[in-house]
């Protein structure tokens, strides 16, 4: 036995003799971006528990190693850690780059700070607690919050954002990297997003974020999706919530799984449904909705590059007040002089006509990939389809056969390059390029109001961040898109030679079908956009941001081509071949004070718009069904100018208050009249009270008043009312009265666990039960607006 043991460690013996264990590992840490020596960076052989630092080349070197694979820890402050596995075979060499970037940093921390996308604009962002507490409703109710951003609504479900007076078209929507195309050119199309598939959103008012695209007069609202933590990790969260108002009730979970290599998976799904909401003295029939979708997001990140996919559905059902669909002018001067709506029925969840239904897909992949001392590429590829049903009351064998029939198909491919080698200046170049279809099934019964058309778009664009100093920042950009639409549309002769098409527009002609024309126009645009920004540090306290912007915006489907009667709308529009470009010129300027607990932001801003397009009523036209209001599109010069105040005030660690107000004009500058659909000075005040010790308590009480508006053009007009044989006014411009809501919102937070805990929130909208109608909202005519809410909300993080 002696004997076997002897052997046995002289084998040990001699394998560890002819094992080399005198290699040194030299090498080199450099700065990623600039290629820059590191100092003081840490090498760490965990196995071996040998360490060193780099010296003030960025150099370091161990000695005595054995031949053999081991695993480099390499971490500085202030860079993201990288492990290295490193084959050690004699003298080996080994370059390594850190990312020293702190705002590059934010992309891999759960919980690092989300930063603002520009420098030099007025820029707002909500983070995810501000998020998941509107997570049962939908991106128009959730950007309320901010100052200069109100909503323009068709009942309490279609909820469209309007920033500094603009919106549809005039505001690009952002969500994960894929701008949203889906026929929401109208008022009462709300864009059709899942609010709960964001982290965090960025409003930036203007069109001064010219990556995104160049028609943003309004601004651009980016929705971001949740951070991926570089680290083996599963973590989610799931958010219930019942409410009094519709008795409704919203469900909301997602699950991410994470690994330290990279490597990350993620699915959200929801789920929505409201019956029919109250006011404070009846039912809206038919106001409900039905909402469900679900999103799946995979790939591979690290710093140098990565690679994503991302799916995600959404399908809405949505009713339109039974009220609001009008039969002819006359229910409509009747539904006006009553102030309370036709149909009042029992509460139900049905949801019948007239209603929309709307599926809208988003398929996106991307690819980035960074360079030493160079920049970083991204390659992404999107595709959406749209699918949109709006149902008129029928009956008969057509009553489930939609009156409007769109599929909308968007292909968009683009690349950027941001070149941010040197630390004081930043160029971003940027390519795109895309093709949509839209499709109006014309077996439904009813003149299709928007045609069949193909659309081309390319883009690019350079933006250059210059810092100048600690307090100067510099920014420049310019864009050119070309846009082409070819359409396919049928138009009633008699209109056609109404309009005067037939002598303008003669070379659009195609096909005599008798009492109908087929036509083909084709319009080409070529858009020129421009910003220049500059943000100055006054002192630690205080500091000033001033920008300009140029941006033109081609006239939409809509404003070219409707024709007909708009069911959902319950009222005719038409749109105009005529229509031009619109260019806007805004001049804006931002203070920031920051001390000793009070927050203050001040914003200016001055919009001159030539060619602004608008929809206005202009008369009435018989139709089989009877007379309705018609809505016709039309141009002006304009002038859009106002004040939004944010201050926050700390009392001590457990009061606040806050305000927030909005203060805005809009001026028919060739007209000398003011502006349609403008909202209305509004301010909310709160005060707020939080105690760590009570569960994290929070509680906010909202004061929140709209002022009359008072300034509004007068579209009313005369129409003859043949059941009592005389004319009638039809006032559609006199404005509700000034509201006063008060709301109250509170939360606690219970540790289940070190990693869970579970968040419960009560929100109390319009306490005082008060009755009120809204300007923004198109049927005002017909109902009040919502009466008291209440929701509990449960939020579960894991």
């Amino acid at each position: 036995m002696k004997y076997y043991i002897m052997v046995l460690c002289c084998c040990v013996f001699s394998i560890s003799q002819s094992q080399n264990c005198n290699s040194t590992l030299t090498g080199e840490v450099h700065d990623f971006h600039d290629g820059t020596p590191i100092i003081n960076a840490t090498i760490f052989i965990e196995s071996l528990n040998k360490h060193t630092i780099t010296d003030a080349n960025g150099q370091f070197s161990l000695n005595n190693l054995c031949n053999d694979q081991v695993v480099i820890e390499v971490s500085h402050l202030g860079c993201e850690t990288k492990r290295l596995n490193v084959t050690i075979k004699g003298d080996t060499f080994l370059e390594i780059n850190l990312e020293h970037h702190i705002e590059e940093l934010n992309e891999v921390k759960v919980k690092g700070t989300t930063n603002k996308i520009t420098k030099t604009s007025q820029e707002t962002l909500l983070k995810t607690d501000a998020i998941d507490r509107f997570s049962s409703l939908n991106l128009g109710d959730a950007l309320k919050q901010i100052s200069g951003v109100s909503s323009i609504n068709t009942g309490s479900t279609i909820v469209k954002p309007v920033i500094n007076g603009l919106h549809s078209s005039r505001i690009i929507v952002m969500t994960n990297g894929v701008r949203l195309q889906d026929q929401e050119w109208g008022i009462e199309h709300a864009p059709n997003i899942d609010l709960n598939t964001a982290g965090s959103i960025n409003v930036i008012k203007g069109a001064n974020a010219l990556a995104y695209g160049g028609d943003a007069i309004g601004g651009v609202i980016v929705l971001k999706p949740s951070k991926i933590s570089l680290k083996d990790s599963l973590y989610g969260k799931t958010i219930v919530s019942g409410h009094t108002n519709g008795k409704g009730y919203n469900l909301n979970t997602s699950l991410t799984k994470t690994y330290k290599k990279g490597w990350y998976i993620g699915a959200q799904a929801s789920t929505k449904r409201f019956g029919n909401f109250k006011t404070p003295d009846y039912n809206l029939t038919n106001s409900g909705l039905n909402s469900k979708g679900f999103s799946i997001n995979g790939g591979f990140k690290t710093f140098e590059k990565g690679f994503n996919v991302y799916y995600s559905y959404l399908d809405n059902e949505i009713a339109i007040l039974r009220a609001s669909h009008i039969g002819n002018i006359e229910d409509l001067v009747n539904a006006i002089n009553n102030q309370q709506p036709s149909v009042i029925e029992d509460f139900s969840y049905d949801i019948n006509a007239p209603k929309q239904e709307v599926t809208h897909h988003v398929f996106k992949t991307e690819f980035y990939k960074r360079f030493k001392s160079f920049g970083r590429l991204d390659v992404q590829y999107d595709y959406q389809n749209n699918q949109r049903f709006e149902y008129d009351i029928r009956v008969g064998d057509d009553k489930d056969t939609p009156a409007i029939d769109l599929t909308l198909k968007t292909h968009t491919l683009k690349t950027s390059l941001k070149l941010d080698a040197k630390n004081n200046i930043t160029y971003r170049f940027g390519v795109n390029a895309g093709y949509q279809n839209n499709f109006a099934n014309p077996n439904t019964g009813v003149r299709r109001l928007i045609p069949d058309y193909d659309k081309y778009d390319f883009g690019v664009f350079a933006i250059t961040d210059l810092r100048i100093n600690n307090d100067i920042n510099l920014d420049f950009g310019v864009r050119y898109d070309f846009n082409q639409i070819d359409a396919k549309k049928f138009y009633i002769t008699s209109r056609w030679e109404e309009r005067g098409y037939d002598t303008d527009f003669s070379d659009l002609f195609i096909e005599d079908l008798g009492t109908q024309l087929l036509t083909n126009p084709v319009f080409n645009y070529h858009n020129v956009s421009a910003s220049a920004g500059m943000s100055y540090q006054l002192n630690d306290k205080s500091n000033f941001i001033f920008n300009y912007g140029l941006s033109n915006r081609a006239p939409n489907p809509s404003e070219l081509f409707s024709d007909g009667l708009h069911h959902s709308a319950a009222r005719i529009e038409l749109g105009d071949l005529r229509l031009k470009q619109e260019t806007s010129n805004r001049v804006s300027g931002t203070y920031n004070y920051n001390n000793k607990g009070l927050l203050l932001n001040v914003e200016a801003f001055y919009n001159h718009i030539s060619d602004y397009i608008f929809i206005e009523p202009t008369g009435t036209e018989q139709t089989i069904r009877g007379a309705f209001p018609v809505w016709s599109y039309n141009q002006t010069n304009a002038a859009l100018y106002g004040l939004d105040l944010t201050a926050n005030y700390t009392i001590n660690d457990q009061w606040f208050v806050k305000n927030k107000s909005s203060f805005i004009k809009g001026k028919d500058l060739s007209q000398n009249q003011a502006l349609i659909d403008i909202p209305s000075i509004k301010t909310v005040n709160s005060i707020g009270y939080s105690n760590k010790k009570w569960l994290d308590f929070n509680t906010e009480l909202q004061s929140e008043l709209v002022l009359r508006q008072n300034d509004y053009p007068n579209n009313n007009f005369e129409v003859y009312i043949p059941t009592t044989e005389q004319m009638v006014l039809v006032d559609l411009s006199t404005t509700p009265p000034t509201y006063h809501l008060f709301h109250l919102q509170s939360n606690i937070t219970l540790d289940l666990s070190k990693k869970t805990d579970l968040n419960i929130g009560l929100n109390i909208t319009n306490i005082l039960n008060t009755n009120y109608r809204e300007n923004l909202n198109r049927l005002r005519y017909f109902a009040d607006d919502l009466g008291r809410n209440i929701m509990l909300q449960l939020k579960l993080n894991y």
